[in-house]
This record gives structure tokens, C-alpha cells and sequence, in this order.
């Protein structure tokens, strides 16, 4: 019930109040967008999946999973926190565990968004990619990173998806 207190209005006891910090969730990368690559190999980042903190740097990783051709992916500094330390848990007698390092190691990039909210793609994994100046980009939301995308492979991992997405929702129920 509302009352006055004085010059103020009170709604009575505070229920489901919450702190303005708790409202801050954490970042989702869903959703699915398109967007061009500019002269200077820049590409648009969605504002919902830009980092809250200006300055937050993003690691850019080559990465080679599909069969259609790498794709870029892009890890927010937690993931790619956690996926420094899923390859120290390997251990040191597994030479996959140095394959790794120097791969991710040396072909990896760490960016800052611009005051645009922009990304530049290095020239050589832009085009190890398949993403060219000029072409449309396909930035795809895997929740907890996402990826970007050259669109013509990406038509045939989404195909190839659809195929598997039947089999892999069974594992959800």
C-alpha cells in the first residue's frame, strides 16, 4: 500500500529488491548476425556482446574444428583464461599439449574493440579464414564465446548442424 512519509512516498517493505550490481548479468553470445567487412578488415560486433569494461581485450583464435575450413573464434578473457588452463591440466607427455600451445600460442591475437564497437581481423587469419574485405561476416553466438565466419562455410557447418541437432538435443532431455 502506498503511503506518505513526510515529502516522500513509500510502497511499503522492499520486496524483490535487487542490488544494481546483481542485475549486470554476464555476457550471452546468442543469436546470429551478419555484418560487412570493411576496407580495413574491420567487422561490427553486436553492442549486447561487447565487453562492459572499455578496454577488455578479446583473444582472436584460428580455428581449424571444421572440415569446411577454419573459422575465427573469439573468446572473452574468462574463456580464453579457462582454456589456458584445460591445456596446463594435459599433461607435459602428451605432445598434444605442445601442439597446442604453439599453435594457439602463435597464431592467436588478443584485440580491443574500437569506439565503434569494431574488431580488426589480422590479414592473415581473416584470409586463412575465408573472410574477405568487402564480403559479409557471419558471427555466430556459441553462448559462451562465439565465432566468425566466412558466410559460405558457414551455409554448410549450419547444414551439417541440422543433421546432428536432432541426436545432440536427446542428450538435453
Amino acid at each position: 500500500m502506498w503511503g506518505e512519509v513526510g515529502r516522500e512516498y513509500w510502497a511499503g517493505p522492499a520486496v524483490n529488491k535487487m542490488d544494481p550490481n546483481e542485475t549486470i548479468g554476464r555476457t550471452y553470445y546468442n543469436s546470429l548476425y551478419r555484418h560487412g567487412v570493411d576496407e580495413k578488415r574491420r567487422v561490427q560486433i553486436p553492442a549486447k556482446w561487447r565487453p562492459a569494461e572499455p578496454g577488455t581485450e578479446l583473444t582472436l583464435v584460428l580455428w581449424p574444428k571444421s572440415k569446411e575450413g577454419p573459422c575465427v573464434r573469439v573468446l572473452p578473457p574468462q574463456k580464453m583464461a579457462d582454456l589456458m588452463s584445460e591445456i596446463d591440466a594435459m599433461p607435459s607427455s602428451d605432445p598434444n599439449k605442445g601442439v597446442l600451445k604453439r599453435f594457439i600460442g602463435s597464431g592467436s591475437v588478443q584485440v580491443a574493440l574500437d569506439k565503434a564497437g569494431r574488431i580488426c581481423l589480422p590479414e592473415e587469419m581473416g584470409e586463412a579464414a575465408g573472410i574477405e574485405i568487402g564480403e559479409e561476416a557471419v558471427l555466430v553466438g556459441l553462448l559462451d564465446r562465439f565465432e566468425i565466419w566466412n558466410s559460405e562455410r558457414y551455409e554448410k557447418v549450419r547444414a551439417a548442424d541440422e543433421i546432428m541437432a536432432h541426436e545432440a538435443f536427446k542428450l538435453m532431455e
